[in-house]
């Protein structure tokens, strides 16, 4: 891997590639989210009923991120009530090779010898 000028900072910098991916994915539920959303749009309840365990609260916030970083765009629909969906933007959909790349490299992680992996890292 030869990084351009951006990628080669003596430490960690904004508009570093690594490190603008890194936060594009970032944050505990953020890739179960963006997981969600590569299918198409979908509702919040929807979203609630498809990740149980993520409290309203949470997918708030994580939709409102993403919504601020580019990501997810909103569409009120009016009507009683008043019905929103989300998708993914382009930005969005850009990240689907980097989540396929890094649920892989943990499946591989996964399966190393734990003096070996990230295991231990995890709790495992």
């Amino acid at each position: 891997m030869t990084p351009t000028a951006r990628g080669r900072t003596a430490r960690p910098e904004p508009d570093c590639p690594v490190e603008v991916a890194l936060a594009a994915v970032s944050g505990r539920w953020t890739t179960l989210v963006l997981r969600e959303l590569m299918g198409g749009p979908v509702g919040f309840s929807e979203l609630r009923e498809r990740l149980p365990e993520l409290s309203a609260k949470v997918l708030s916030q994580r939709l409102r991120e993403l919504g601020e970083q580019g990501l997810v765009s909103v569409e009120r629909r009016r009507g009683f009530p008043v019905r929103t969906s989300y998708s993914l933007t382009g930005s969005g959909r850009a990240l689907r090779p980097l989540l396929i790349e890094l649920y892989a490299t943990g499946e591989a992680l996964l399966t190393m010898e734990p003096s070996m992996g990230v295991r231990h890292l995890m709790g495992n």
